[in-house]
């Protein structure tokens, strides 16, 4: 699939993934570590030459902007690959890449919408992936998944998620009477059963249809200065 490339932005190291299967459904996550060998260049341009702005195509608890497009290439020459085999893609479908973004989260919890106070899931498509790299050091909040608890779903399709939008409802329901707050642990709706811990210079590999959230630490992850905040970089990409 090589993408055309011209000088690369980062240097990736030979990938070493670590594959977990997760839940009960035991979905692969693929994990990479010290995935490229100096990420200083991508982090300045995120701080330097980067204009975040709200992201009103989502529920994005923050500010995004835009992804140097030789990044993109970069990471995607790197794993496209890993992903086909991992996830059994038919190699008839084509990779396609969404969209790809920094990401800083800066929403107070008091100023959340209920949307934003539960897990999420960025598609139903079975081949929509979502490629995650931590950036600035840490600590910062882990990525975690969860299951919800009255359906037992893990992840959401084109089949269940009527029913899945049915039977969440209560809880969005009793958000709007409460005082709202991020999702960073189990409750009598959601169960976290998995989390990926935040380390620099990780790289995470999901299904976009994982029910999933940033376990967002308020002390350390709540920060619009892309020099201390929990910034990431977020290559979303499908299979048609």
């Amino acid at each position: 699939m090589s993408l055309q490339a011209t000088q690369p932005l980062i240097q990736v190291n030979q990938i070493v993934p670590k594959v977990q299967l997760i839940g009960q459904q035991q979905t692969p996550v693929i994990i990479i570590d010290n995935f490229a060998g100096d990420v200083s260049e991508l982090i300045d341009i995120g701080i330097n030459d980067s204009q975040f702005i709200r992201d009103k195509s989502s529920f994005y608890p923050g500010q995004r902007t835009a992804l140097p497009r030789q990044y993109i290439i970069d990471v995607l020459n790197a794993v496209f690959q890993l992903i086909y085999d991992v996830y059994r893609i038919p190699t008839t479908r084509r990779l396609k890449p969404q969209q790809g973004v920094f990401s800083l989260i800066d929403t107070q919890e008091k100023d959340l919408v209920p949307l934003q106070c539960l897990p999420h899931f960025d598609t139903p498509n079975p081949y929509y992936f979502a490629i995650l790299h931590y950036l600035n050091d840490g600590p910062h909040g882990n990525t975690g998944f969860f299951r919800h608890n009255s359906s037992g779903f893990e992840r959401i399709n084109n089949d269940n998620i009527d029913s899945y939008f049915t039977q969440a409802q209560p809880f969005v329901d009793h958000i709007t009477q409460t005082s709202p707050r991020y999702c960073v642990a189990s409750n009598k709706h959601y169960t976290l059963f998995h989390q990926v811990e935040y380390r620099p210079n990780r790289v995470v590999i999901y299904p976009g249809n994982l029910l999933h959230s940033t376990l967002v630490d308020s002390k350390t992850d709540i920060d619009a200065n892309p020099q201390t905040g929990r910034l990431t970089a977020n290559i979303f990409i499908d299979f048609q």
